[in-house]
């Protein structure tokens, strides 16, 4: 697929099943950790730098993310999981915001699993991958 990397735009970033966009087009979820490298793999895929935002901090990420990829797909840069410094209900909230939208979104087609090969796979990768 080639892409026009100057027709990308983040249509919105959503905390709830009511904001999604109402588009035809295929999404991609990318999940993983807090600071994998998800928004940068956006970044990269898409031949910009800063489309989608990264920190050198984890956690800034912190709703679904969803960026019109030249109308041919929409990837989704989801909250990472297993930043300790956000407070438990927070992590929940996380956790309820991203499995609702993966069981209940109609237009998601594929979940990347993005996982840090430096170093073994966390519980949390693992019950990602197993969901």
């Amino acid at each position: 697929m080639k892409v026009n990397p100057n027709n990308i735009e983040l249509i919105i970033s959503a905390v709830k099943e009511e904001q999604y966009p109402e588009t035809e087009l295929s999404e991609v979820a990318l999940s993983g950790r807090s600071n994998v490298g998800k928004s940068t793999f956006i970044n990269s895929m898409i031949g910009r730098k800063n489309m989608a935002r990264t920190s050198q901090q984890p956690g800034k990420t912190q709703t679904l993310n969803f960026y019109n990829i030249d109308e041919q797909l929409i990837f989704v840069d989801v909250p990472g999981y297993g930043y300790a410094k956000v407070s438990k209900t927070q992590r929940e909230k996380f956790g309820k915001m991203i499995e609702e939208y993966i069981t209940k979104r109609e237009n998601l087609q594929l979940v990347i699993q993005l996982v840090d090969l430096r170093h073994d796979p966390t519980q949390d990768d693992i019950l990602m991958y197993n969901y």
